[in-house]
Parts: structure tokens; C-alpha cells; sequence
């Protein structure tokens, strides 16, 4: 497949692919697409001739640098002029959602904006034949659309949350924040735990806790807990288990072990953990990522496997509290790269159907970063998301979320991160606040929304993502979800 691409109504000379992936049926990535731009040319091949999108960073004046799609579209020997092909996914985004959440009654500048969307689209496509002028009025189109549906997914939002706060369906304890074990022992860290927060993640690291085979380091975590316990809090835990190389013992990771060495190494640590904290925590995330993370090459079937002997573990060694299985990545880019992962919602079917004994699901909603899955999207696709998951048989639990309020040094080019609206400011951070935190809270299947980071701390690979800054003065996306707690407690 190919693309030409447009920009101010000429061909690109420059391009970047970053965060550039196909997808087919359900938006399920395709595995190892070869892509490459030259002379405004996006060309794609790929292993299968079914119809398939495209999905890449694009940059849209007002609305930022966001990862867009295509529709899915069949082979042909023309190239495609995407950004035509932009325009068109948007407007059938706007069409279905407005369908699906029953937005109908407009306001006449809100219509006018869906309307010049449309009129723009239509124009482009009569001018398809001049594809410059085509990709003009395609841009224009969907600089529109963009606009028209972060309004359509806020109000939206808006009428939901309304609905549940009146319901009282909210609490002290849906609003949380991961802790820093490292700097719990801070007055002012403290200060502002306790007055924001009723929901606290304390961070579990088994590379951090099992130094050695058998030898545990609980010293940093049982001082938190000391704090912690006996306070107006609900605690929450982990992750227990991750299968990344930063997360794993490095004596775990160093040697060749077999798939039963491993699970019972794994076995070990989660109750020898789960035993020892029982009596404070509420929530534990026994798992995350087992669907995207894979250090040891899993197969699919010990992929499950895994996630089954977590969850027994945890559930053998405390009975009362919730079991969550944590999903990273929740649109699955990674699955075009690695194909021993397995897609977001496929690990999310699977591990229902297959009897494992979990109360939750958390998501993860991290985006800043040129990481799979943490390139910026914008409020509707984030909705979108967020919809699917409706239809899981488990409560849904946001266990993680935030964006930076700078881009860092070593990793933080815009071009290939993405932002949103605007580059990253702590005005624009407690915007995306606002906007996600509306979007969350609205649905009454998600329990909690956890904040990835109460302060910024030297040293940490995410740059800017914390309420506080290093010297613990608030940003303002700390007196927005300020804002939310009043909300919560008013009613």
C-alpha cells in the first residue's frame, strides 16, 4: 500500500514514521510491516493482502501532535492521499461515537463545526483529482473534526459525570496517586499525601525486594507501611510481578531458567509479599503487562499460565483483598513489533475465559514518550478506549495515568513523542487532566484513577510527570484533581 503525503498542499520533502504501525480487523496491529518514506511517499508492505489502516504521528494545528489513523482500506496500485484519508477516519469516528453515545442535540456553533468538517471533507474529495488541493481541504477537515470531537467526547463526559456524582456513585477513595518509597520519610511529601489523596499505590519492585534468591529487602517498604497504616486510606500494592528487564532480580534475568524455574520463583515471591502485608493492603496489582512485557520469550499458553499463578498465589495468601491484572499499552503497538506478546483485549478475553481468579482490570493511560503505546492520542480515541473495556465482565481500575509538563532532555522530541493541543507546559499538563479525569470518572464501570506520580524526582525516567515538582511546590495538575475531591465530597 502507499500513501502520498501532504504538506501545506505539497508533497513532504522530510517525514518521520515515528509511532508508525498497520492495523486489521478489531485495530489489532500487524506484525513486522515494512514501511518507508521517500519523495512523499509512504510505502507499506505487508504480509497478508487483506484491507488495513494506518495508524502515525500527525501533526494538526490547533489540536497538537497526535498518533492518527486511517480507516482500513483495500490494496490498490494508486497511492492513497492520507491526508485525505485522515480526514475521512475522523468524520466515521465522529459519526459512530455520536451514534453509540446518543449526542444529537446541538447548540448552533457546535453544529456549525460538524458541518464545515463535513462540507470541507466533501470539497477535498471533489478536488481528488489535484491531490495538493485535496490535502488542503482535507487538513482544514480534519483540524475541525479534531476540534468538534474533543467537544463531542467532553460533553459527553460532562452529562455522565454529572449523572454519577447526583448517584453518589464516587468516593474519597477513587482519586489515588503512586507513592515514591524513596521520599515517603519527607515531611512535605507527606503533607500533601495525606490533604489530596485517599487512595495510595505503594510501588513493589521484585528486582528491588529479591536482591538474591531467598533474601528479601523489605526494610523501605515496612517504614511506608508504618506510616501508612491505621490512616483514612485505602492501600493498593504493586505491581507484584513484571516481566521487564528493569523490573526483573537480575539474578532471575541473568540466567537461562526454565519456564517452571521461573513460575515458582514467581510463585514464591508474590505470597512470601502477599503474607507479609496482608493485614494493611486493600487492592493488590498482582500482575502487569504480561500481554506486552514478555523478558523470557513466553509462549501464549505460559503467558496465561503466569497470570494464573500470580493470581492463585495472592489469592491463597489473602482471601479479602481485590485481585487486579494490570493492562499496559491498551491499543497493543507493541504487538507490531513483537510477536510473542499478545493484543490488549484477546489477554483480556483470555484470562477470563480461562478461570483465573481476579476481581479487576487496570488500565494504564501513559502518554509523553517515544515508548509504544505512550505516543499522545487525542480525548475521543481516548474514550473510545475507554468504551471498549465496558464490555469486560471485571470492574475497571485507571491503576495508572499522566502526562509530563516538559519534554525531557534525553528523550523528549516532540516530533516523536507527540503533545497535546500545545507543547508540554504545566497549563497544558492540567488541561489533560481536566479532560482525562472527566472522561474516566463519567463511567461508571471504573473505580479508580490513579496518578502516576505525586512529585518529580531526580534521576526517574519519567521527566516531569509528578503534581509536585522536585522541590515539592504543586503544579496545577495537582489543584485540578484538588478540584475533583471537592466535586467528589460536595456531593
Amino acid at each position: 500500500m502507499k500513501f502520498q503525503v501532504f504538506q501545506d498542499g505539497e508533497l513532504a520533502k522530510d517525514f518521520s514514521l515515528a509511532a508508525a504501525y498497520m492495523f486489521g480487523a478489531d485495530l489489532i496491529p500487524l506484525y513486522q510491516v515494512q514501511m518507508e518514506y521517500k519523495d512523499g511517499l509512504i510505502e507499506c508492505a505487508k504480509r497478508s493482502p487483506d484491507s488495513a489502516g494506518l495508524a502515525l504521528l500527525w501533526s494538526v494545528k490547533e489540536a497538537g501532535r497526535l498518533l492518527l489513523s486511517t480507516t482500513r482500506l483495500p490494496e490498490r496500485p494508486e497511492p492513497y492521499n492520507l491526508n485525505v484519508e485522515l480526514a475521512r477516519a475522523r468524520l466515521m469516528q465522529i459519526t459512530l461515537k455520536r451514534e453509540d453515545w446518543a449526542l444529537f442535540e446541538e447548540d448552533s456553533h457546535f453544529a456549525d463545526l460538524a458541518h464545515e468538517a463535513q462540507d470541507l471533507f466533501i470539497q477535498s474529495l471533489l478536488h481528488i483529482s489535484d491531490p495538493g488541493k485535496a490535502s488542503v481541504l482535507a487538513d482544514q477537515s480534519l483540524e475541525k473534526g479534531l476540534q468538534f470531537s474533543e467537544q463531542l467526547a467532553a460533553r459527553h463526559a460532562e452529562q455522565l459525570l454529572a449523572l454519577r456524582c447526583r448517584h453518589r456513585g464516587l468516593g474519597r477513595h477513587s482519586l489515588g496517586v503512586v507513592i515514591d518509597l524513596d521520599r515517603v520519610s519527607d515531611q512535605t511529601y507527606r503533607r500533601w499525601l495525606l490533604e489530596m489523596f485517599g487512595y495510595v499505590t505503594i510501588p513493589m519492585e521484585w528486582g528491588r525486594i529479591e536482591t538474591k534468591a531467598g533474601h528479601y529487602d523489605f526494610e523501605l517498604i515496612d517504614r511506608c507501611m508504618d506510616f501508612l497504616a491505621g490512616r483514612r486510606l485505602s492501600l493498593c500494592a504493586g505491581p507484584l510481578l513484571r516481566f521487564t528487564a528493569d523490573s526483573l532480580p537480575a539474578w532471575l534475568s541473568s540466567e537461562k531458567m526454565e519456564f517452571e524455574k521461573i513460575r515458582e520463583a514467581a510463585y514464591e515471591f508474590v505470597t512470601r509479599v502477599v503474607t507479609r502485608y496482608a493485614k494493611y493492603i486493600h487492592t493488590w496489582q498482582v500482575i502487569s503487562g504480561m500481554h506486552a512485557w514478555n523478558f523470557f520469550g513466553f509462549t501464549f499458553e505460559q503467558i496465561i499460565e503466569m497470570t494464573r499463578t500470580a493470581c492463585l498465589a495472592a489469592k491463597s495468601a489473602d482471601t479479602k483483598s481485590r485481585k487486579i491484572i494490570e493492562i499496559v499499552s491498551p491499543w497493543g503497538e507493541y504487538y507490531a513489533i513483537d510477536r510473542t506478546t499478545i493484543p490488549p483485549l484477546v489477554y483480556t478475553d483470555m484470562v477470563i475465559q480461562s478461570g483465573i481468579n481476579f476481581d479487576a482490570i487496570g488500565l494504564q493511560f501513559l502518554f509523553g514518550a517515544n515508548v509504544p503505546g505512550m505516543h499522545v492520542r487525542d480525548m475521543m480515541q481516548i474514550s473510545s478506549r475507554l468504551d471498549l473495556f465496558a464490555q469486560v465482565a471485571k470492574p475497571v481500575h485507571i491503576t495508572l495515568t499522566g502526562v509530563p509538563d516538559r519534554f525531557a532532555d534525553s528523550d523528549g522530541d516532540p516530533e516523536l513523542c507527540g503533545y497535546w493541543h500545545k507543547p508540554w507546559s504545566q497549563d497544558v499538563q492540567a488541561q489533560w487532566i481536566e479532560s482525562f479525569y472527566r472522561a474516566a470518572l463519567s463511567r461508571s464501570y471504573i473505580n479508580t484513577v490513579t496518578y502516576t506520580a505525586l512529585a518529580d524526582s531526580p534521576g526517574k525516567p519519567l521527566a516531569g510527570y509528578g503534581l509536585l515538582d522536585e522541590n515539592l511546590n504543586p503544579k496545577k495538575g495537582l489543584l485540578t484533581i484538588a478540584k475533583f475531591q471537592k466535586l467528589i465530597e460536595k456531593r
